[in-house]
């Protein structure tokens, strides 16, 4: 005779069924969210490190052609005399007299500079001795000097610069050049830096102008053998003391280097940087000449003072080009922090304007892209405001464009430089953190929206979001620009069959869906969301079904490497965001009954194994699971319950445990329809499910418990719990793991009320120990002080209470009553300790 409780009790519907009279609590929510809807987590795409340093990589969808260069010659004739001279764009025709050559220069700038005079007639060449004849074919040819150095014979007729520069209370005495540096300002103002022709010095000998130095070390050398070069001859008539200065400095780099850094120092301090210092133009002509020293040390120097000196249009060109040159080599990226030329780098993109200069930022960009690969640089660049100067350099590009309707010449190459830096730059949380408060997200979106036909810079822009949205506060910022879901479809369908882009996109796509239910609507709403990615899984999988190597042809070694080919790759995270969509319930319906989505999967299910492609069987059928909940009307995965049903077998009889545990989850799902449940009895599943509550993994043993709750609501079938000490199982259950997780403690009462429904007497049903000991455990689990006494984290109390008020505690005081009705005491029961 049921008691009126009973009765009550009985009236109500079945555990497994939801009830959807009344409003859901949070405690429904999250279990329901745990017994069939759940996201699914997998890795950020791999990005091999590039082992050459160029400006394009070898991925690069730009051919030869259509790109600039990474290699490439410079000397000191790549920069101009002159850097303030205008260019003009037009045509001059040839003069009808040929010029004189002046008799004095008249200015400063044109002193440099002698024009050609007619050959030479050759009786008179005879005529005159061979070095007065070569001194003569110089001389009109527009050279006062030979083009190359002299010979030890000539040595007393060399030429010495009898300038001196004062730097502090000493003189330094560099190849006839004196640095000295107490009155170095007020000399620099007066007396510009001259060069002197002097026919009749004395040869300097080595060792008097380098007094205690060494031969120039091994490791500064650099660009060939400089004990064999030779110094580039000029047009000025002062072009001697360079060459000669050229030929010193090659002996004695290190000299030369610290007399660069002094005299950088003196223009610094006595504000003649810039490009309003009177003598800037004769400076610049000494340093541009140092350039064919050819070493890279003694190159970072000039560049450094070049740079600050603000030279423009081909000479900025030419020693961002320089620095360039030094920067793909990783072994002077100690000589670049040393000499902090990134300061001056960024300063180039801050001040310099960017569509007169544009191949020059392309060089200054991608050596700032070589340096932030090296982790050595990272602080350093922070501090520096990189990422802000370089999302400023993106918000002119997106405006110019804006402005002109197209994009400027060289603005792809020069976004593929900048994105590749930032890429490098986001895995630090203060760059991710400058990322959010400079709006910097949106930018990026407009550039891939702009420069959508350029596939370097959308593969950049979508490796720099899979690795933000990996983290919560950007994968949230992402997820609320609404314009980046259309953006994102654009995307696949512009490159559908590119993988190393399409993986990076849905990779991005599963982050943004995977805890943002706003995003799963967001998504769900564009126009062909769905059947872009049903698109894209048939593509890839085709391309997979194709890849598949055959059993005798590498098939077996194929399978033993367990490595995702690159199309099963994008299948793993494509069946992620169909996982993390299907959570939706307005669009987990729509996907449930989309016969190509569904096939899909099940087609993966069957010619995937395990041992082929753990990860993406997983996550297929996690997909399977999540759409199994929605019980609606022309579901196929109902109509097709039975074909899931033998599919999951193999997976249950594997070693992975998380495939099992995922096959276990949808029989659950599945296990509510009384077909299911027959195939689960007819092929002893349901003595898989009670040999895993002895598994000791509280979420195979929630879905396993899940699967027998289902099956006790069928009268006939609820004897199999006393199948293989089932009713112990649950009880050893409801002991290891109540404590900890009401949820579980939950189902194992729902379980064993559905179980002892026509109880007469508790002993018989479920066994004199384990009537005790479920009478012991109930009480002390109800006993509020004992149940939530602290044992578990502090921060996870109102949790662990909200469970136990709304779902546990109703159902076990229930079960409890119906034991103490039904069991005579034969001696009061101990309390237990826990």
């Amino acid at each position: 005779m049921l008691s009126p409780n009973d009765k009550k009790l009985g009236k109500l519907d079945p555990f497994y069924r939801p009830s959807v009279s009344k409003q859901k609590t949070s405690a429904e929510i999250i279990s329901e969210a745990r017994n069939a809807l759940r996201t699914v987590r997998t890795q950020r795409p791999f990005t091999p490190q590039e082992d050459q340093r160029k400006l394009f990589g070898p991925a690069s969808s730009r051919t030869l052609e259509n790109r600039p260069p990474s290699s490439f010659s410079l000397h000191a004739s790549s920069f101009e005399s002159s850097d303030s001279r205008p260019i003009s764009g037009a045509r001059l025709s040839p003069l009808e007299l040929k010029p004189k050559v002046p008799a004095s220069p008249t200015t400063e700038e044109d002193s440099c500079f002698s024009f050609p005079k007619p050959p030479v007639d050759a009786a008179k060449i005879r005529r005159i001795s061979s070095a007065r004849a070569r001194l003569f074919r110089a001389a009109s040819q527009g050279a006062l000097l030979p083009d190359r150095s002299l010979p030890p014979s000539d040595s007393k007729k060399t030429v010495e610069s009898k300038e001196t520069v004062m730097i502090a209370d000493s003189m330094v005495k560099i190849n006839g050049i004196y640095l000295t540096k107490s009155n170095t300002i007020c000399h620099l103002k007066s007396h510009p830096l001259q060069l002197t022709y002097d026919g009749g010095c004395n040869e300097i000998k080595k060792q008097e102008m380098f007094k205690g130095t060494t031969s120039l070390p091994s490791h500064l050398k650099s660009g060939g053998d400089q004990g064999k070069r030779h110094a580039r001859a000029s047009s000025c008539p002062s072009s001697s003391d360079l060459s000669r200065l050229q030929t010193k400095a090659e002996e004695n780099i290190e000299t030369v280097c610290a007399a660069c850094t002094q005299l950088h120092h003196a223009l610094e301090e006595g504000n003649m940087l810039g490009n309003k210092f009177k003598k800037r133009s004769i400076l610049l002509k000494t340093l541009y000449k140092l350039v064919d020293v050819g070493s890279d040390l003694l190159s970072l120097k000039l560049a450094k003072i070049i740079l600050a000196l603000k030279v423009s249009r081909k000479n900025l060109l030419n020693v961002c080009k320089l620095i360039f040159k030094i920067s793909r080599n990783e072994k002077n990226d100690s000589l670049i922090q040393n000499d902090s030329i990134l300061e001056s780098l960024l300063e180039v993109l801050r001040s310099e304007d960017l569509e007169m200069n544009m191949e020059a930022f392309l060089y200054c960009m991608g050596s700032i892209k070589f340096i932030s690969g090296n982790p050595g640089f990272l602080n350093e660049m922070i501090s520096k405001g990189a990422v802000e100067i370089l999302i400023n350099l993106v918000k002119q590009i997106n405006e110019n464009t804006k402005k002109c309707g197209t994009c400027l010449p060289n603005s792809g190459h020069l976004l593929v430089q900048v994105t590749a830096t930032l890429r490098n730059l986001v895995d630090s949380p203060l760059v991710r953190s400058n990322f959010l408060s400079i709006s910097a997200l949106p930018q990026l979106c407009t550039v891939m929206q702009q420069y959508m036909g350029d596939k370097d810079v959308c593969t950049n822009i979508a490796r720099i979001f899979s690795k933000l949205t990996s983290y919560r506060d950007c994968c949230g910022a992402l997820a609320s620009y609404s314009r980046c879901y259309a953006l994102f479809l654009n995307l696949i369908n512009t490159y559908q069959k590119e993988q190393d882009i399409v993986v990076r996109v849905v990779f991005i796509l599963g982050n943004l869906t995977a805890k943002n239910n706003q995003a799963r609507e967001q998504f769900s709403k564009e126009k062909g969301s769905i059947q872009t990615l049903l698109s894209l899984f048939q593509t890839f999988h085709q391309l997979d079904l194709h890849s598949q190597k055959p059993v005798g042809q590498g098939g077996e070694l194929y399978r033993a490497q367990r490595l995702p080919s690159e199309a099963e790759d994008v299948l793993i995270k494509l069946t992620r965001v169909l996982a993390n969509i299907a959570i939706h319930p307005g669009m987990g319906p729509v996907l449930a009954t989309n016969p190509g989505i569904v096939g899909l999967l099940l087609t993966t299910l069957e010619y995937k194994s395990l041992d082929d492609c753990e990860e993406l069987v997983i996550n297929a059928t996690a997909t399977i699971n999540n759409l199994s909940y929605y019980q609606v009307k022309n579901s196929i995965i109902q109509d097709k319950k039975l074909y899931i049903a033998e599919l999951l077998l193999k997976l249950l009889v594997s070693n992975n445990m998380d495939g099992i545990l995922e096959a276990v989850r949808v029989f659950g799902n599945l296990s509510q329809d009384r077909d299911v449940c027959d195939f689960i009895v007819q092929n002893n599943v349901h003595k898989f499910m009670m040999a895993l509550l002895d598994a000791r993994h509280q979420d195979i043993c929630f879905s396993a418990c899940g699967v027998l709750l289902n099956l006790t609501v069928d009268k006939d079938k609820r004897v199999i719990l006393k199948e293989g000490g089932g009713i112990k199982k649950l009880v050893d259950c409801l002991r290891d793991f109540g404590p900890t997780d009401w949820q579980l403690a939950c189902l194992v009462c729902k379980t064993l009320w559905n179980f002892s429904e026509n109880i007469t007497n508790a002993s018989s049903c479920f066994g004199n120990e384990d009537t005790n000991t479920l009478l012991l455990l109930l009480s002390s689990f109800l006993d509020e002080e004992l149940a939530l006494d602290g044992s578990f984290d502090p921060d996870l109390k109102n949790y662990h209470k909200l469970h136990w008020e709304t779902e546990f505690k109703p159902v076990a005081q229930q079960l409890l009553n119906r034991i103490q009705r039904h069991h005579t005491f034969l001696e009061p029961l101990p309390v237990p300790s826990f």
